[in-house]
């Protein structure tokens, strides 16, 4: 899903790309990071940036928006904005990824569900069981980065691609050089 922005060269100029050494909230570890909330923090980016989003499901005809607390939040609701839907999100109750606040799905809605970065797609993963948990089907998932390739069974459209090299934390290269690293992620690994 191309998009009329130079999306690279944004995420560069707003100091969203950052080299160095990360923990990646999968858990895996990587020399490059997307800050996301770089892109989520400026209105006038993100309503283009989920404007193109909600273009491309739109002849999918979605009911509602769903996301996964917190950096998803933005997104859902811009992209839900353009929609003319709903937008509800999924956040952790004891550990457990679940609908709270009354939020609701029934069998008939149509889900579109938006995520900002994806590397591993754990958090979409979640989203998409709690939905799929409450008889609600997919229409696909529309993300704006994503960092490395996630299965979800479903019709999956991004903005960007933007391949990033991760290891597993015991065959990290800058571990084994003992180079500091830095935890910015959102989401831990169990």
């Amino acid at each position: 899903m191309p998009t009329t922005l130079n999306l690279e060269q944004e995420l560069k100029s707003r100091g969203a790309v950052l080299d160095g050494h990360f923990k990646l909230s999968s858990g895996r570890h990587s020399d490059r990071f997307i800050q996301k909330f770089r892109i989520l923090e400026d209105p006038a980016l993100v309503e283009p940036l989920a404007r193109e989003i909600a273009d491309a499901f739109r002849d999918a005809k979605p009911t509602i928006v769903v996301s996964a607390a917190v950096g998803g939040i933005i997104l859902g609701y811009e992209v839900a904005r353009a929609l003319g839907t709903k937008a509800i999100f999924v956040e952790k109750e004891n550990g457990i990824p679940t609908l709270r606040r009354s939020f609701h799905l029934d069998p008939s809605d149509r889900v579109l569900v938006v995520e900002d970065v994806v590397t591993t797609g754990g958090s979409v993963k979640e989203v998409l069981e709690v939905v799929r948990k409450r008889g609600a089907s997919v229409v696909g998932v529309g993300v704006i980065v994503q960092r490395g390739h996630a299965d979800f069974g479903v019709r999956t459209d991004a903005l960007l691609d933007m391949p990033i090299v991760s290891h597993e934390a015991s065959e990290c290269p800058q571990c084994k050089r003992g180079e500091p690293i830095t935890d910015p992620g959102s989401r831990r690994s169990k």
